[in-house]
């Protein structure tokens, strides 16, 4: 029996915003997570990106901070939201404002990379929902420009990469300043041990709800692989773009340094370019974002991390510059085509020491990818990899465990690399701070 966003409890409002929108049917993780928020009950919950977790959230807070209206002036932070990245932050937010529209609430969203002006006025003003990254809300804390004692509900969303950058004592230290007891919801892709840890400090006899890895691929998505020698990616690129005659691609690199001299060597081809990475002010993500739409840049750079919430209609094409190390990345960065009916192309650089990693992400999409050879781009017989012949992908469907990003790596700081640094007598000095996001 098909179930209606009506049936799960919510307001008039709210269910009239989800109308709005176009929604009537909630997704699974929407269908499990809603009644439990509804019942101010703590939750532990894996989901990715891409399966309707922010409305998962954001429409069962909407729905009890309305039933439970305050007059105060100014408002009051109530919900706290968490989130590992700017462009996600601002993604949250403005799902709140949405799904809120026909509600009198106020929702902010703070980050780094802009100017913490406008964020102090805004906060002055009054808000119920404060969105915010970790090291940004630490900076508000500091000036004495927010007011946690009042929150009544705290959301990690995407706990396992706010781990991953290394925000473990961030968050900690967020966590003390909020007043007991209060409702705490975690979402994160895996429930890895780090995670689970952080649940056991945070949450209070938790429901748990676990959805399906995300391992599907849209039919409208046509998949290929280009066998390519690592040295010759960018001209391959450069090549498929041209011949092409493609206006929009976004490619997908490991790192930052990768994606920055990419996008310069194409641009001395003629190939307009433009960045996005977590080195990029918000500022100059927001204008590069703003060309690329509007057609000015042609191929858009950017990283696993910065790209999280980049949102573009009727995307063309995909490209998989570096294979990422995860293979449930891999369905994340192409999902970003092949949208709202329309199809796409998703199109991946597969050099001779990156066989391992195609054959991690045929195993979680249970399929192969077709290969193709592009005409002078052969791969010389001494740099394929000596065993030449693929695994076969088991009919089982079964994922096998992969490793994170190479940049997610580098900016974690795990305790592992600590102990492995000072034991070759490194100093904590050798240890540079991360930026905040």
């Amino acid at each position: 029996m098909t179930q209606l966003f009506s049936d799960l409890g919510l307001s008039v409002e709210l269910t009239r915003a989800v109308s709005d929108q176009g929604y009537t049917e909630p997704t699974p993780v929407q269908a499990k997570t809603i009644p439990i928020v509804l019942q101010g009950r703590d939750l532990l919950a894996a989901a990715q990106t891409g399966t309707g977790k922010t409305g998962g959230f954001a429409l069962p807070i909407l729905h009890r901070l309305a039933a439970n209206m305050i007059a105060r002036t100014p408002k009051r932070v109530r919900v706290l939201v968490l989130t590992p990245t700017r462009e996600l932050a601002a993604q949250v937010d403005t799902a709140f404002k949405g799904y809120g529209r026909h509600l009198r609430l106020n929702s902010t969203a703070v980050y780094g990379g802009v100017s913490i002006g406008a964020q102090i006025q805004a906060l002055k003003r009054g808000v119920e929902i404060l969105v915010a990254t970790p090291g940004r809300l630490l900076d508000h804390v500091q000036q004495r420009t927010v007011d946690l004692s009042r929150v009544e509900i705290v959301v990690l969303d995407e706990a396992d990469r706010m781990l991953d950058m290394g925000f473990i004592h961030d968050i900690r230290r967020i966590l003390s300043l909020l007043p007991k007891p209060r409702q705490s919801l975690l979402f994160s892709a895996t429930f890895s041990n780090e995670i689970r840890t952080l649940a056991n400090t945070l949450l209070s006899n938790p429901a748990v709800i676990e959805i399906e890895r995300h391992r599907d691929t849209s039919d409208l998505i046509k998949q290929r692989v280009h066998p390519v020698a690592v040295g010759r990616k960018r001209e391959l690129l450069a090549h498929l773009v041209t011949k092409g005659d493609w206006q929009q691609v976004l490619v997908f690199t490991k790192t930052k340094h990768g994606a920055n001299r990419l996008a310069e060597q194409l641009e001395k081809q003629g190939i307009n370019s433009a960045t996005i990475h977590a080195n990029k002010s918000q500022s100059q993500r927001t204008r590069a974002l703003a060309e690329f739409k509007r057609g000015d840049v042609r191929v858009l750079v950017a990283t696993d991390i910065a790209a999280r919430g980049l949102d573009i209609e009727a995307l063309p094409h995909v490209v998989n510059f570096d294979l990422p190390n995860a293979p449930e990345d891999y369905v994340h960065r192409i999902g970003r085509t092949g949208r709202a009916g329309m199809s796409g192309e998703a199109i991946s650089f597969v050099a001779p020491d990156e066989r391992r990693l195609l054959t991690g992400i045929e195993r979680l999409i249970a399929r192969r990818i077709d290969s193709e050879v592009v005409p002078g781009f052969e791969v010389a017989a001494h740099e394929k990899p000596s065993a030449e012949r693929r695994p076969q992908i088991p009919r089982s469907n079964q994922p096998r465990k992969s490793s994170r990003g190479a940049e997610t790596r580098a900016r974690s700081g795990p305790t592992s690399i600590i102990r492995a640094i000072k034991a070759k007598g490194a100093t904590d000095g050798n240890l540079r701070r991360q930026p905040r996001p």
